[in-house]
């Protein structure tokens, strides 16, 4: 679970505050942060990534490990051919979007 941390941000300079109060030992350090939406967007964008490349290898791995019977390799290479076209389709709509 992704936790998010609350912080006031400055409209004028941009300048970051957490919710506690300073006890007196605090140090400035330079950070990167990154707004949730905008990673929440890229999460989701990855997850559809992940999902076409788990598509893409298992098709791979179906190419890798078939072995076709004597006299029917042009049939099974047409198969592997027709699942392979429609990984490639749903591979296209996902980067369209």
């Amino acid at each position: 679970m992704i936790e998010y941390m609350k912080a006031w941000q400055c409209i004028g300079c941009g300048k970051l505050d957490g919710p506690q109060d300073c006890i007196g030992i605090c140090q400035d350090r330079k950070v990167e942060l990154v707004y949730a939406s905008d990673y929440d967007e890229l999460s989701k964008q990855l997850a559809v990534v992940q999902a076409d490349i788990a598509a893409l290898a298992a098709q791979m791995r179906q190419i890798a490990n078939t072995t076709p019977r004597n006299g029917e390799w042009e049939r099974s290479y047409r198969a592997l051919q027709d699942r392979a076209r429609h990984a490639l389709e749903v591979l296209a709509h996902h980067t369209e979007q």
